[in-house]
C-alpha cells in the first residue's frame, strides 16, 4: 500500500517538471519591467544623388548667365562645379558653382543631408523632421512665431568684426532723406515700382508677398528666406535660401547676386522663382 502513492508522487513531479520547462522563457518575457524593444523603421533613403550632377547644364546656363560669356574650355570647367568637403558622403553631400558677367556675378550651392538616428527608439524621418524644424525656427519667419517679424528688413551683416545693417526692402538706397522716404512710401506708384524691382511687398499691399515664408507643395515641409546684405561701400548681394526635407532627407538650395554696380539691388523675385524652380526639380532626382 506505501509503494503506490510513492510511484503517484513521481509522476505528479514529473508533469510539474515538464510544464515549468516549457513556459519558463515566455513567463521571463513577460515580467513587468522586461518589455519587448520596438526599433523604429529605417529612413525611405538610403543613398544620395551625385550633387555636382543633380542639377542640368540648361538649367545651370539659366541660373549662371556668365557661363554663356566664357571660352568653351572654362565653360566645362564652370558646369561641373566643385564638390563640397565632407567627412561622410553616405550622409552629406554638397556642390557649388560661381559665374561671373560684366553686370554682376551669381552662386549657387546645393546641399543635400541623408539624416540616420542612432537612437532605436527614434525613427530617421523623426530625426530629419526635428533637424527641419531647428533650421526654420533659425530662420525666423515672419509671422511663425519664431522670431523677429521683420527678418530679411532689418537683419545686419558682419564685415571686419564691424556690424552693419542690411537695408530694407522697399527703402530708396540712395537717400538718406526722411521726407523723401515719406513721400515715396505714400505714392502708390512708388510703391508698385518698389515691388517690381524686387523687393518683398508688404503684407496685404495686394502685390506678390516675397518675404521669407513656409512654402507648400515642395516635399513634406519647406521654407524660404531672403537676405539682402551690404558690407561697407560694396555692392549689396542678396541671398535666397529654399531648404526642404523629404522623408529622412534635407536639401538646401542657395541662390545669389552681387550686381557689379553699389546702387543696384538685386532682383529678389527673380532669384526666388528660380531657386524654388531648382528646388522642385532637386526634389523630383531624390525621388527618383
Amino acid at each position: 500500500m506505501a509503494y503506490v502513492p510513492g510511484v503517484a508522487l513521481l509522476a505528479a513531479l514529473a508533469v510539474g517538471c515538464s510544464a515549468g520547462s516549457g513556459g519558463g522563457a515566455s513567463d521571463a518575457d513577460s515580467k513587468p519591467g522586461n518589455p519587448a524593444v520596438t526599433t523604429a523603421p529605417p529612413g525611405k533613403y538610403r543613398t544620395l544623388p551625385a550633387p555636382c550632377r543633380a542639377v542640368p547644364d540648361s538649367t545651370l546656363k539659366d541660373l549662371l548667365p556668365g557661363i554663356a560669356q566664357l571660352s568653351r574650355q572654362q565653360q566645362e570647367k564652370t558646369l561641373r562645379g566643385a564638390a563640397t568637403i565632407t567627412y561622410d558622403t553616405d550622409r552629406k553631400v554638397g556642390c557649388r558653382w560661381k559665374s561671373t558677367a560684366p553686370d554682376s556675378s551669381r552662386n549657387l550651392t546645393i546641399d543635400f543631408e541623408r539624416v540616420v538616428s542612432y537612437d532605436p527608439a527614434v525613427s530617421d524621418e523623426d530625426r530629419a523632421r526635428a533637424l527641419y524644424v531647428k533650421k526654420e525656427n533659425a530662420a525666423e519667419l515672419p509671422g511663425t512665431g519664431g522670431g523677429s517679424p521683420e527678418k530679411g528688413k532689418g537683419a545686419t551683416a558682419s564685415a571686419g568684426g564691424e556690424e552693419k545693417e542690411t537695408p530694407k526692402p522697399g527703402d530708396d538706397q540712395g537717400s538718406a532723406d526722411p521726407s523723401a522716404s515719406s513721400s515715396a512710401a505714400s505714392s502708390p506708384s512708388a510703391s508698385a515700382s518698389a515691388t517690381a524691382s524686387g523687393d518683398p511687398g508688404p503684407s496685404g499691399s495686394g502685390e506678390e508677398d516675397l518675404r521669407p515664408r513656409v512654402l507648400d507643395g515642395l516635399g513634406d515641409a519647406a521654407f524660404l528666406d531672403d537676405l539682402l546684405t551690404r558690407a561697407g561701400s560694396t555692392a549689396q548681394h542678396r541671398t535666397v535660401s529654399v531648404v526642404f526635407r523629404t522623408s529622412n532627407v534635407l536639401v538646401t538650395v542657395r541662390y545669389g547676386e552681387q550686381p557689379t554696380l553699389v546702387t543696384k539691388v538685386p532682383d529678389s523675385r527673380e532669384l526666388q522663382e528660380k531657386a524654388r524652380s531648382l528646388a522642385r526639380k532637386l526634389a523630383e532626382v531624390i525621388s527618383g
